[in-house]
């Protein structure tokens, strides 16, 4: 279960309104978006994802390594949100194990970390798989970024970073790997989370970021049933919410669909729901 970090309201962004929390580790600010922006994007602002495998988890595989907590479950929650399926560690040991069992399509690599650094991590990464590194660091310096590039990363953010720019620098490197999904198509309905729309009966469905988030899961588990428990752990993170939440939610979303199409949406008593054209 992904728990909440703490926030504190306000920060030295240039009045971004954004929530901020303290790296102790390292000494850097780095902005969050408020916690009701990860489910909730800012105007005119979409997350950008790869779509979920059809027959798979939702969304492609994203681990991240970062030894400070609050930034690595901020980091965590928020490429969640973006319908990225994600596991995290808090330093290297494990790493060789993780990428054999999770075999993750990206990892999101923090330099200064405990036992044997991003650097040396980043060797073992380019001698095992072929996944893409987004490497994180509070140093700015040339050198570094030019040293984690020349390594083998494909990409580099220097803290303090906006999550939003994380998750969009992630989405463009999974692009540029080819590891993204093909939508997802169900009867009429095409979920294409990379161009970050749906489609029903040919027609854009205008959909609000958690309404978007729920069908881009469904759509990942297409033609199969998922419970209310699931759905709350995998669009809020939580499994202790009202599951009123999700009936809510999914009761907007099928009128949404079915304004434009049939319903693809199914309600199957005493178990969950589930994306499938025709009846469930």
């Amino acid at each position: 279960m992904v728990r909440k970090p703490s926030f504190r309201k306000g920060c030295e962004d240039g009045g971004t309104g954004g929530f901020c929390q303290r790296d102790t580790t390292e000494g850097a600010w780095f902005q969050r978006l408020g916690s009701a922006e990860l489910t909730r994007a800012p105007p005119g602002h979409r997350y950008t994802a790869a779509v979920p495998s059809p027959s798979g988890p939702a969304g492609p595989r994203i681990l991240v390594v970062e030894d400070a907590e609050a930034i690595r479950v901020a980091v965590e929650t928020a490429l969640g949100s973006a319908g990225f399926t994600v596991r995290a560690l808090a330093d290297g040991t494990n790493l060789e194990a993780e990428l054999s069992r999770f075999r993750p399509d990206l990892i999101v690599l923090d330099v200064m970390l405990p036992g044997r650094d991003g650097f040396a991590l980043l060797r073992v990464i380019r001698r095992r798989c072929r996944a893409g590194v987004v490497m994180l660091t509070a140093r700015d310096g040339v050198e570094d970024r030019l040293r984690g590039l020349g390594d083998g990363a494909d990409d580099y953010v220097v803290k303090p970073f906006v999550l939003a720019e994380l998750v969009a620098r992630v989405a463009a490197v999974l692009r540029r790997t080819g590891r993204t999904r093909p939508a997802v198509e169900v009867g009429d309905l095409v979920v294409d989370i990379e161009a970050g729309m749906a489609l029903h009966g040919g027609t854009p469905v205008e959909l609000t970021a958690t309404e978007w988030k729920l069908l881009s899961y469904l759509a990942g588990h297409r033609d199969r049933v998922v419970s209310k428990t699931q759905i709350l752990t995998a669009v809020w993170g939580y499994e202790d919410y009202d599951p009123n939440l999700v009936e809510v939610n999914v009761s907007t979303l099928r009128k949404k669909l079915e304004a434009h199409g049939p319903r693809v949406v199914h309600t199957v008593r005493g178990q969950g729901y589930v994306l499938r054209g025709g009846r469930p």
